[in-house]
């Protein structure tokens, strides 16, 4: 980071609230001033988050951003008014910043983030945030983030849940920890098809803003390591610990990524022999979980495999399910060969992941393997 610079006379009646902190005082606020952050979206969570850190005073904010304020943007993306609709949404965002605190500089990256310019617009800042809402920009802000040095504060937000962690390369693991290859295309909706609790990106943002801070000024316990889950339904917070992958192929001990990728192709839809697993076909046999429910509870002998990721079979189970993900399961389905004359019922999240499985397990011979229909979901 940049030297700290002094604060004017302004500054000390503006940010008096931080300066009594002990944890921020006037060394934290002029390490503030001195910070540069770049948000990655101007949107739902780049809205609370880029105006908590003007309100901090952040001396410079980055903001990229390539949109169009649409009218359904404003039951959730606080940057922006009616009167804002149709504009572009970088032409709203310095002034609104600005008249919360004519201090801080901001910059505009009037541009979709791409391999070609993340590196050369990283570079420039000290944290990076990111308030995008897709997978493709989500890997290379990770990908950039690592390469860089830099750390990632990450926000993820759907219906009534959201997520919030620092991926730092360099102390903890990345995003590719935790998602080492991204879901089938269609499989995980989007807010538009899905809807947003339109608060929610405020709380997430908010939580994003408030790790950016922390980081900055070297106050209390990053989200290193850590990944914090909200459901606003339940009005509940819980925290899962992350693991660094050692065989991660951007941050483990042998990364084999050392550039920028194409993240729309790596997103795509995957070739039908893509890690030797096929797409579901409609006769993919299946049963309700009332049926695995009521064979359980008859003590019937049967298999339950689990094909989600670890971080999702830690947060939620099916009790007596046994877990390999979808990934892994061409190199690891040998596993199942004692179980091969048993039932073997398949679930993951919704039935997407393990509808694929199914066709895969029959292909090699495991004619009992039938689909959880509704996965998890259905079953909670």
């Amino acid at each position: 980071m940049a030297a700290a610079a002094d604060l004017s006379p302004e500054e000390l009646k503006r940010y008096g609230r931080h300066l009594v902190l002990p944890e921020v005082g006037i060394g934290g606020q002029k390490k503030l001033k001195a910070a540069r952050v770049l948000t990655v979206g101007a949107g739902g969570l780049g809205s609370p988050l880029s105006i908590y850190l003007a309100a901090a005073g952040v001396g410079t904010i980055g903001v990229a951003d390539f949109d169009k304020v649409e009218l359904s943007n404003l039951q959730r993306q606080i940057l922006f008014s009616t009167d804002s609709v149709g504009r572009s949404k970088l032409s709203q965002v310095k002034a609104r910043l600005n008249a919360m605190n004519p201090n801080v500089r901001v910059i505009l990256h009037e541009t979709r983030l791409s391999s070609k310019d993340a590196l050369d617009i990283i570079k420039d800042y000290d944290i990076v945030a990111d308030g995008t809402d897709n997978f493709p920009a989500r890997y290379l802000i990770n990908d950039a983030c690592a390469l860089s040095g830099k750390p990632n504060v990450y926000g993820s937000i759907f219906r009534f849940e959201g997520q919030v962690s620092v991926f730092d390369a360099k102390s903890g693991p990345c995003y590719r920890c935790l998602y080492p290859e991204p879901p089938p295309p269609g499989l995980v909706p989007d807010c538009a098809s899905g809807g947003v609790l339109g608060v929610l990106p405020g709380i997430i943002g908010s939580l994003q803003a408030v790790e950016v801070i922390k980081l900055i000024v070297g106050a209390g316990e990053p989200l290193i390591g850590q990944l914090m889950l909200f459901d606003a339904l339940k009005m509940q917070f819980r925290k899962v610990r992350l693991r660094k992958d050692p065989d991660c192929p951007l941050c483990g001990n042998k990364p084999t990524i050392k550039g920028l990728i194409d993240y729309e192709a790596f997103c795509a839809p995957k070739p039908l022999s893509c890690q030797g697993v096929s797409r579901p076909t409609s006769d993919v046999p299946e049963i309700t979980v009332e049926e695995l429910k009521a064979r359980m509870d008859g003590k019937e002998d049967f298999f339950l495999l689990d094909v989600r990721e670890p971080n999702e079979y830690e947060i939620a189970r099916i009790p007596g399910s046994t877990l390999i993900p979808l990934g892994q399961l061409p190199e690891r389905y040998q596993e199942l060969e004692k179980h091969k004359r048993r039932p073997l019922f398949v679930h993951c999240k919704s039935g997407g992941r393990s509808g694929r499985a199914v066709k895969f397990l029959r292909e090699h011979g495991f004619s009992t393997a039938v689909n959880v229909a509704g996965g998890i979901k259905a079953w909670s």
